[in-house]
This record gives structure tokens, sequence and C-alpha cells, in this order.
């Protein structure tokens, strides 16, 4: 039997009357055919529904069940939602066609012109300190100086500290201590409720910086005099994130002023290592690393060398091109599969180089000529390939000596072309005594290089940060030109090493948690129900990746460089005047400084909100991808797992890795289609194409296969591209507002606008930007939009043209080159408010039309029918939400009385209107049974034990001219106590003896209705594979594998060498807390009464890094030590990685002939039925029959085996099917007066940092 559409037609009363419904004659018939089956069912079966055991399942009888279910939920459904008289209230709207193009060019001026404004203010910030910075030049450091330090500074009430006890500081001079200074802080919501003080700024300076050093000192001094651009920048655009200047010398200068935060255990923070600085001070660079392999690069030497390659590393960027060579007799990469090539710089490839050079252990002899030479050749192999960065080129050589200079190498391959130098050469002499230290210093200077020496870790990064500075000279020579410099996304402040130590301290309180649980349950821990709860739990924390996230602030930053105007300086510097003496000497030189970098960031959440989402509608998204194909944000951008740690590689994803294309190929098997349109998109073309896509939602549990519209433009003077996307089906056309429903025009007819908000059941999208001020703060999205409401009601009211002003540099051309054009407003008379007047416009229809559906008039009459549903069903909350992104909703009380409830938790969860999956999958449901609601309850919701919540909803689509667009989407929540009784009662017992089960599925498979309500909400392959399969097969589901390319693993890690002791606090910290956590373990194991035998097998197994569990000498020993496996620390590291879900989704052709098949004995043991005006089916399976109970299929990620051999790795796997890219526009590697500029190292001074060194030395010998 066919469910025919319920076309019921609605008479609404108002007032006190009640709601009646006539149903056309089909209803009337479907009805009276549906109580004929009843009752033949009755007749056959006169004890009801009940079934004798054994007997074969009835297909008629599980028909009427099916049909008895849709019946009553869209009954119901259909009284609380009123969703006639919802579609009957959009009525008057309009229905036009959404032409992609022209919003996606609309979008992309608008991001361009708010990123020239930023420029903009960096440009100024750039000029200003170059000025400065000149007429300072002159003036003496004074070392007591006292300024704002975001570290020490305190608030009014703070304790003032005292000075040290001490005269004399680490290197027998004066002790210098300054006295704080106090500064009052105000959280700002721009600043994300960061205390700040906007009349000053504060200066950051990094642990290995000693801020009284007089280059120091002196550069927090004059730039103190920034404090007034700043403040200037943010009054002409107070949209302004941070400003900040950072210093080659190391600080940084932030404004508005603000406390550093210190809930970080080391603060690892230095500008000079963050991209928007290393990109701004050089340009594109592709470098090779060769690091000597000899046998006297062993102890300490071997850990500064390590330690020098690692920060290296981290002043790289995604435009930088390396690799990294270890020579002895032989040369060879540290990552195998990346031989003879560069590899971009990127997150993942960094880690993979670090991992490979923690490996490594020197051998013989050191070859440098072999090593040169191979150096050379890649790079001219590069250069002439047009791969890698194709501008700066480097070679840095980490040894502990030369035996010769090898100047027939460098005659051969780099002096070629006198007096360009294509290749620059750094280099790096480790070790304190070391006396062949003339011939490597030579090879860095005679290649317009730099050469240090080091002699202990605490002065390395300092030392490698040199080699910026050198790279930065043809930029500062060149004087002029500042190149824009666009970073990739990342995430503020943090250092990427957190994200090691945070998984570390995880596993220790996973340890430690283990302990306290076996202690409480004892041996019970050990069984295999147990175990693989634990481990599962586990896991499923590892799976969640939360697409939005307050964990982190995600931006981007523009930045610039910042030059030293002066052509000459007096430098004082040590020569050596014979083999033993040294002697300070000061000297006029030519110089070419670069002062810093200047910049601003601009946050992510910004960004989006100039993305007008309302115009892409239900299921439409947009997203911007860089030059490097990496997407800068995007709705399956997916940065951070276990909810608070960032992924390794978390800002290289690229967009093919994030649309998926319904195509079938296997893992990374990328359709030449999509790769084409990624070549148009990061190549800044202007096009369009649809595609056939896999989406995935709802943490990755659900998929649509639909055919969607791309449009892309690119955002000029950037190196972004703008794409934007809509579903096909329903995203053609929008939803729009006719000239007579105009604000201004409602409002001149006298309606007060500010009505349509009353009361408070009512949220607007909290992300969406319908109102904003400049100047004003308010609690919620809600208290502002009232605001607005309230002024646009007032005369005068003006629409602002645009959401950011125009650089002040624009306007004074646009006045210059147009003065007989008329006065050009300048930024300071800007609107200090902005609203996007298309939305405002759709909003105050949607509440207009809308208005009754939160009063009490229908929902709490007191008629029969409406309180025989909401007794009956446990209503709690009708809702309706619009495209708008106006949420109302209404609450069901038990008595009138207007308690708090179900209403208030709905809204806290609920009110990101078209963006709730409830609202995506109702729009989807139309297409597929016009006349239903979709039903849903939360995953694994019955191992909570607390009351389950349902939740349906239904698409409201407005029809115009053949076409038709979603309007809104309305639902209601009801108690599963009664949705199950309502079940149970159309079954009978039929389904609670033993012999029958009755499943009740949604279309992707999981369980919403269960006679063992502990499996509500799983996945039904997990409960019964077997039958999942059949299902599978049978074509009423479709499995559809999706692809995570963001995917992190678990690699064991063992004990880490001693190169790895002093690479960075953190690690000091690390063995702190595992050394605190084996006493506290040992204090356990005696409050266990464990026997000493057992004690100190534990002791042995734990502190093994590999831990191998000792072979039990009989059976009782094996019950004593077993557990020790499980509250051990099994040590791993994170690792990028991919991984696939087998999803699924219900075949949608009507009238599938799976569903008019009965049950065969144990062939066929089963029935399944659609429920109609649902997305569910009724699932009844003979239990009698025998099943593969070791089959299961889940929806779980599992890792995808490309077949890779023993050495290689996914990174391998990716370099061998590397995309394309756009290489940036500056590029600035050579001046014709470099060679004049004679400056390129000297040895270090044993002294410098003696407190980190000693600091360093004390902590590698206690941990």
């Amino acid at each position: 039997m066919a469910w025919p559409p319920a076309t019921a037609t609605a008479t609404t009363t108002t007032g006190s009357q009640s709601t009646t419904y006539a149903y056309r004659s089909s209803w009337h018939s479907w009805a009276w055919r549906l109580c004929l089956s009843v009752l033949c069912v009755l007749f056959y079966y006169p004890h009801g529904a009940n079934l004798l055991p054994g007997e074969k399942i009835n297909y008629n009888l599980v028909h009427s069940w099916a049909d008895k279910l849709g019946m009553e939920l869209f009954h119901l459904g259909d009284f609380i939602t009123r969703r006639k008289e919802v579609q009957e209230s959009f009525k008057e709207a309009k229905v036009e066609a959404r032409s992609g193009g022209t919003i996606v060019e609309a979008m992309a001026k608008e991001i361009e012109m708010m990123m020239e404004l930023k420029i903009s203010a960096v440009r100024r910030i750039m000029d200003t300190a170059e000025n400065t910075a000149l007429s300072h030049q002159n003036e003496k450091a004074d070392k007591f100086f006292s300024y704002y330090n975001a570290k020490d500074m305190l608030e009014p009430g703070e304790p003032m500290p005292t000075a040290p006890p001490r005269d004399l500081d680490d290197k027998g001079e004066p002790f210098i201590f300054v006295q704080p200074k106090e500064l009052v802080l105000t959280p700002n919501a721009e600043f994300h409720n960061t205390p700040v003080n906007f009349s000053v700024s504060s200066v950051h300076v990094p642990v290995n910086v000693f801020d009284r050093a007089s280059d120091v000192i002196k550069a927090i001094q004059w730039s103190e005099n920034l404090d007034q651009i700043f403040r200037d920048n943010y009054k002409k655009d107070p949209t302004l994130s941070w400003q900040f200047f950072g210093s080659s010398t190391g600080f940084m200068r932030q404004f508005p002023a603000a406390k550093w935060k210190k809930d970080v255990p080391v603060d690892l923070y230095d500008c000079r290592l963050r991209s928007w600085y290393m990109e701004a001070a050089t340009s594109p660079k592709d470098v090779v690393i060769l690091m000597d392999g000899s046998g006297s690069m062993l102890g300490q030497r071997l850990d500064i060398a390590k330690h020098v390659v690692n920060t290296i590393l981290d002043t790289l960027g995604t435009n930088d091109f390396v690799n990294i060579f270890t020579f002895d007799n032989e040369v060879n990469p540290v990552v195998g599969c990346f031989e003879d090539t560069l590899i971009q710089a990127n997150l993942g490839n960094i880690r993979e180089l670090k991992e490979g050079i923690e490996s490594f252990k020197p051998k013989s002899i050191a070859n440098y000529t072999a090593a040169l030479t191979r150096a050379f050749e890649i790079l001219e192999e590069t250069k002439t390939s047009s791969r890698g960065a194709q501008c700066n080129q480097a070679i840095m050589i980490i040894g502990d000596g030369a035996p010769e200079n090898n100047r027939e190498v460098f005659e051969l391959h780099n002096w070629r072309d006198p007096p360009y130098k294509p290749v620059r050469v750094f280099t790096y002499l480790i070790g304190k005594e070391v006396a062949n230290w003339d011939d490597i210093r030579w090879m860095a200077c005679e290649n317009q290089g730099y050469y240090v020496h080091l002699s202990d870790t605490a002065e390395v990064r300092e030392m490698v940060l040199n080699y910026i500075p050198v790279m930065a000279r043809p930029l500062v020579l060149g004087r002029h030109d500042h190149p824009v410099i666009w970073t990739q996304v990342y995430a503020d402040v943090e250092d990427t090493k957190l994200s090691d130590y945070l998984w570390e301290i995880k596993q220790c309180e996973e340890q430690k948690n283990d302990v306290w649980e076996y202690r409480r349950i004892n041996d019970r821990m050990l069984e295999p129900g147990e175990m693989q709860r634990r481990e599962y739990r586990r896991m499923k924390a590892t799976w969640n990746q939360p697409v939005d996230s307050n964990v982190y602030q995600f931006m981007t930053t523009v930045s610039m460089p910042i030059y030293d105007r002066r052509e000459n300086a007096n430098i004082t510097e040590e020569v050596l005047i014979n083999e033993a003496l040294w002697e300070l000497q000061t000297r006029e030189t030519r110089i070419a400084n670069i002062l810093g970098v200047a910049g601003t960031d601009v946050p992510i959440s910004e960004i989006k909100k100039l993305l007008s989402p309302f115009l892409l509608g239900v299921n439409g998204y947009a997203f911007i991808v860089t030059n490097n194909g990496y997407v800068l944000f995007h709705p399956d951008f997916r940065p951070i797992f276990q909810g608070y740690i960032l992924k390794p590689a978390y800002n290289s994803v690229d967009m093919i890795e994030v649309e998926l294309l319904d195509d079938d190929r296997a893992a990374r098997d990328f359709n030449p289609v999509l790769l084409t349109i990624r070549d148009s998109i990061i190549n800044q073309s202007t096009g369009s194409k649809w595609m056939l896509v896999k989406n995935h939602f709802d943490e990755m549990k659900r998929v649509a296969r639909i055919k969607r519209q791309y449009y892309w433009n690119a955002i000029k003077n950037t190196p972004f591209t703008l794409v934007i996307s809509y579903p096909e089906q329903y995203g053609v056309s929008r939803l729009a507002i006719r000239t007579e429903q105009d604000i201004h025009r409602i409002s001149i007819k006298g309606s007060n606008i500010r009505s349509f908000f009353d009361g408070n059941r009512w949220k607007i999208h909290p992300d969406w930007l319908f109102c904003k001020h400049s100047n004003k703060t308010f609690k919620t999205p809600e208290r502002e939009l009232l605001f607005f409401l309230e002024r646009m009601s007032e005369p005068g009211w003006r629409w602002p043209s645009s959401r950011s002003a125009m650089p002040p540099e624009h306007t004074a051309a646009m006045f210059s080159n147009n003065s007989s054009a008329g006065r050009y407003p300048s930024i300071n008379e800007k609107e200090s408010y902005y609203c996007d007047r298309q939305l405002m416009q759709a909003l105050v229809f949607d509440a207009r039309v809308t208005e009754w559906f939160s009063k009490n008039t229908s929902f709490n009459s007191k008629d029969d029918k409406g309180n025989e549903f909401k007794q009956r069903f446990g209503i709690t909350v009708a809702f309706l939400a619009t495209h708008s992104g106006l949420t109302r909703w209404h609450e069901f009380h038990t008595n009138m009385a207007e308690e708090p409830g179900a209403g208030e938790i709905f809204s806290q969860h609920n009110k990101r209107a078209i963006d709730e999956i409830w609202y995506k999958r109702a729009v989807d449901q139309h297409f597929i049974r016009e006349e239903s609601f979709v039903y849903s309850v939360p995953f694994d919701a019955g191992e909570t034990g607390s009351e389950i919540i349902v939740t349906a909803s239904h698409a409201i689509f407005h029809s115009e001219g053949g076409k038709n667009a979603p309007a809104a989407v309305v639902g209601f929540q009801f108690q599963h106590s009664a949705l199950y009784k309502l079940f149970h009662n159309i079954t009978g017992n039929a389904c609670a003896v033993d012999d029958k089960d009755c499943y009740i599925l949604d279309n992707n498979g999981y369980i919403i209705v269960s006679s063992r309500v502990h499996e509500t909400g799983k996945f039904f392959g997990e409960i019964n594979g077997a039958i999942m399969k059949r299902l599978v097969e049978e074509k009423v589901y479709k499995r559809v594998i999706v692809y995570d390319y963001q995917a992190v693993c678990f690699e064991s890690k063992n004990d880490i060498n001693a190169s790895n002791m002093l690479l960075s606090p953190l690690f000091h910290l690390m063995r702190l807390g595992k050394w605190l956590l084996h006493t506290a373990l040992w204090y356990i194991v005696q409050l266990l009464q464990m026997t000493p035998g057992v004690a100190a097998n534990f002791g042995e197994a734990y502190m093994d890094g590999n831990i191998t569990e000792p072979e039990p000498e009989d059976s009782t020993q094996v019950k004593n030590t077993a557990w020790l496996r499980y509250v051990t620390l099994h040590r791993t590291r994170l690792k990028s990685c991919d991984m696939q879900r087998e999803l699924y989704t219900l075949y949608n052709e009507k009238d599938n002939v799976v569903y008019n098949m009965t049950a065969h004995a144990c062939e066929r043991p089963f029935v399944v039925l659609p429920i109609p005006a649902s997305n569910l089916i009724l699932l009844v399976i003979d239990q009698l029959c025998p099943r593969e109970g070791a089959l299961v299929l889940t929806v779980n990620p599992k890792p995808i085996d490309y077949h890779l051999s023993p050495n290689e790795t996914l990174a391998c796997y990716k370099r061998a099917r590397e995309f394309s890219r756009k290489r940036p526009q500056s590029c600035i590697s050579r001046h014709a007066n470099e060679s004049n500029i004679k400056l390129c190292g000297k040895a270090c001074s044993l002294y410098a940092n003696l407190t980190l060194l000693l600091l360093s030395h004390v902590l590698s010998r206690l941990l």
C-alpha cells in the first residue's frame, strides 16, 4: 500500500478558536484503506498483533505497523508545527534566480576592500617605524628604560615585586632591575574578551632575548613612538585586530596593550619564527641543509647540530622548499624518499624531516666536496625544471670544521656570473674547541652568506636567526619596494610543539586514570568487554574533530618589512690580532639592515562575516584558497582533535582534500576535472563548474550525494581566491521580498518593526553579520539587533554603502583625479556602523509573517486533540527557523505556568538556523518525500541513561512561476520514551518476544527505536552486521566511502635519543612530569599492597620505553602482572594520516522492489518497509535464524592502506603526487650593491646567555 501525499488544507481561526483540518478525498481514501487492512489483520489474527514463537514474519502485518506509525507521527507533526500555516505565511514573498557569478564577485570585492584597509594600516606603521628609527639613530640606549612588559606589567592592586638580592648579574656587571609598570586593562569582546588597554602598546620579549642588551632596549625605546600611529589606525578602522611591530632583535610590540597569557607551561613565542615575520623579511627560498656526519660529531656537538637543523626548519614557510642531507663518505637524505629533490616546507613535511634527523647517527669521515657538489646540482636542477621557490637559494652547512675551502666547487657552480652569486652559503661551526674555523668561515663570506660559531645549545636560536637579515639585504637595498605578505591560516600565538606536549600530558592522564580504575574495580578491568569499552572511549575522543571551536583563534596576517634607511653605520667587533689575541675594534661600514616587520591580524571569523551566507542559502558555503592550493577556511576544515589539540599539519589542507567528488575513485586518485578546477582557482581565474560530490556532516557520520554548483573569483592584490558553492537542486533559486515589504515602507504605513521581535522566544544566527556597531558592544546579538531596529524607525536612517571604509590612500587618489566630481568622504567621516541591507530586509519580513508562531493561542489551547498529543508524546518544544537566520520556538509545559525548561535548552544549542543539522536534512528530505518529517536522536543516546529527545523537522518551500525555494523549517522535539511506547502499542507483544527483533532505522542506518533502549543512536551495522550487509546487497542502503585526508594516527614512539634533551624547555617539563608520575605510580603500587617481586617487575616494565612484558612463570604470576600492560604508558607520537569511513544512505528510488519482498525462512529472515512520510524504515528480524555474529559493520574511521614499503610514509606517497601551485608575485633575491657589504659573521663569545646555559646543563643532569 503506497503512502499518498498528505495534502491537508488548514482553516485557521484567531483568538481562542481551535484549528480544524479538512482532508482531501485522497486522504480519506487512504485512511479508509488503512482501516480495512487493519481489520483484515485483526480478522486473521484474533489476538491482535501477537505472533506465536517460531511463526514466520507476516509481511502484511509489518506493513500495517509501518503505515500506522507513519500516520500517527505525521499527524502529530502536522498539528504541532502548524506547517501549513507557516507555508501560507510566506505567500507574499517572491522567488528569484540566484546568480552565483554575481554573488561571488560582490563578496570578493567586499573582502578585497577590507583587506586593502588592513594593508593601508600596516603601511602606515611601516612608514612611521622607518622614519622614527632614522630620527632616533643617535640616541643612546637607556638600560633602565621602563616600558610595558607584557609578561611583567601589573594591574592596579597587584603587589609590586622587590628587587633581587644579587648585586651582580651573570656577566659580573651591576644587576639591572626596573620596577614593572602598572596599567588598567579592560576585557574587550572584539579581542575575544582579552583585557586590553587602547592608550598604549605592550612588549613581549622571548625567553632567549635579554631585554637590557643595548640593541634591544634601544629599539624598545624608539618603537614606543609607534603608539600614536597604532591609535590613529584603530580610530580610522575600529575593526582592526592586533597591530604589531616585530623587531629583528627579538621583541614584539603589540597594540592594544595586553598581558601575555600564562596558561602555557613554557613561553616558546618568538615573533621572528612566525610565518608573518619570516615571509615578509625574506623572499621565498630554496634551501639545502648539509649536516656533517663524521665521527667527531658526537655527544654535545651532535645535540647542537640537530638543534641548529630544527631551528632552521622552524624558520621556513609554505612558500619555501627544503631538504636535508647528511654527509660522511656518502651524501644521503635524512628522509629516503625525498632524495634529489626539494620539498615544500609545510608542517607535514617539516615534521617528517625533523623525525628523520632525530634518528641520525654520525659514522665516518666527512666529504665536504661531494656534499657541496650534490647541493649545487640539486639547486640547479630545481631552477632549470621550474620547481621549488624559484627565488632565493641557499646552502646551510652544519659541521665541526672543513678540511679545505673547496674553492673549485664554488668557482664551478656559484661564481660563473660575477659579481652575482646565485646561491648563498651559511655555515654553522659546532664545538667549543675548534681549530679549522677559517675555511668554513671563508665559504660563507665568499658566497654572500654568514658564519657563526656555536658552542652550546642555549645560543642556537639567536645565532641561527642571523641568516634572515642577510637574505633580506636585497630587499633593504631596494629601499622603496615593501612586499605585502599574506600568511597561511594559523592558530594565533600557539606553537605546534605544544601539540606533542599536550598529547604527552593526555597519555599521562589516561595512565593515571587506568591506575585508579584498577584500584577501584580490580580484575574486572581486564575483562574483554571492559577493555573494549575503554579502548572505544579513547578512540572516540580522538575522533572528536570540531569544525567550530573557541579553543584557538585562527587567523591570517598581513605584514610588510621595515628597513633601516641608513647606508653606513659604526660597528664594534672582535678582530683577531694574532693566533691567540682578540681585540674589540670600531669601524664604519656599509650596511643593509632590516629593522623588523609590521603587521596586523585578520581573524578568519571576521572574513567569514563578509561572506553573506544568507545569499548562499542552506547547504551553501564559501571558502578561500591560497596560491598553494591550501584552504584558508572551509566548512570541512578540521584543524584540531581531542577537542583541544592542534593537528600536526593542520594548516596545509588542500582544497581537493575537502571537496570529495562522488566518482568512486580510490583514495588520492583525484579526478582530473577537479584538478583542472583547482588549477584555475590557484591561478586566480574566474570561472564556474558543477560537480557531483559527497558531503559528509554531523560529526562525519552522515553523508549526502548531491550535485553542486561552484563559482570562483580572485581577491585582487592578495594570493587568495574566493569560491562559493550551493546545491543545484534547490540552490539555484532563493526567496526575496517584494518592494512593498521594504522596511522603510512598512514603517511609513505605521508598523512598528520592533514589535515583530517581542518576547524572548527568538534568536538570530550568532555568526552572521546583521548589523554591527564599531564603537558599541552588546551582550548578545539579539540586543544589538534591537538597538538597530529602533534606530531604523527614527527619521534620517541611512543604509551604509559598504562594510569596509575605503583606505585613505584610495580616497586621496580619487579626490585628486576627480576633483570636479564632488567631495569624497574621508575615512574619518564614514559611518560607525554597518548593516547588511538584504539580510535585514529578509529578517524583518520573516519576523513579521511568523510573529504568531511563538504566541500561546493555539499551543496552549485546551482542545482535546492538543492535550492528547502533549500527554501521549511528551512534546517539549516546537520550533521554526527561517532562511534569514531567525529561530522561533514555543515551549510545552506540564501546566499553564511559564516555568523555564525545554525552550531555553533548545535555544542554547539550536540557534544557527540554516546551519543546523536538522535544517539541512529537512531540506534534503523535501526532494525525497515532500510531505515528510526527518527524525533523529543523538548518537549513542541510549548509553547516557538520561531521557532521550527525538527531533523532527520538515522543510517549508515557497513556489512561484515554476520556481521554488526553501523558506523555513519547522519541527518539534518529544520524548523518546513516548515514541517507544507508541511503537510498542502498535506492534503489541510481537517485538517483545525472543524470536523477533524490531528496529526503526533512519536514512543513514542509525537506530531510532529498538526493543533494547541502550542501542538507541547506535549504527545498526555494529549491532547486526549480517543483516546490515544484506540490506546493502539488496539495495536498501548504499555504502558510500568517504575519505578523511585530515586524520591523525598514533605511531609507537621509542625512547628519544640524547639529541633532544636540550632542544626545548618543553622537553624538560615533560621529563619532570614523567618523573613525578613515576613516583606517584610507585606509591599507588605500594597502596595496592603488591608483592615486592611484582613491584620490581612493574618498575622495570614501566621505565622501559618499549615495554616488553616478562614471561610469566605460572598462572598466579600472570594474574598478578596482567594488569601492568593496561596501566603502563604506551608512548605514541602524533602522525598525519589518511582514513576512510564507510557511511550509508538509503536508496531513494520510488517503489523499490525490496520493500515488496517477504521473509523466506532463514534465507531472508527479515522484512523491511519504509515508514511513510518520514526518513525511517521498519525492520523486523527473525531471531531464531542463525547469524554471523562476528560480522560487524562500522562507520568509525579506518586507516587507508597505500601498500607502502617499510621505509615509506604518507609524506612520501603525497610527494610523488604533489599538486601544482602558483608562486608569490614578489621575489627580490639580488641587488648590484650587495657585494659592497662585508659583514659575514664572527665567532660567538663564550659568555653569551650563561643563565640559559647553566639552566640547560642543570636540567640535563637532573632529568
